[in-house]
């Protein structure tokens, strides 16, 4: 299996924990709202996968950065 190592900075991590968080939500959505149960499973199938990812990405990204990298919170100061 091959393997692909990526150097991110703090706002690059952030950004991409925010970018799969919104995916988990969209892919869930379309696992609990549809009818076709072939989509629930395809969907299903890709969002175990999306959240091994997060979870794999969120844990290093702690490490490096600190509990803040998670924070997505966008209201003005």
């Amino acid at each position: 299996m091959k393997k692909l190592t990526v150097e991110l900075l703090e706002w690059e991590a952030r950004l991409l924990l925010e970018s799969l968080a919104e995916l988990d939500a969209k892919w869930a959505k379309i696992c609990e709202t549809s009818d076709d149960p072939d989509e629930v499973a395809d969907y299903g199938n890709d969002l175990i996968q999306l959240r091994l990812t997060r979870d794999a990405l969120q844990e290093q990204a702690i490490a490096a950065f600190g509990p803040g990298v998670t924070n997505f919170d966008r209201t003005p100061l």
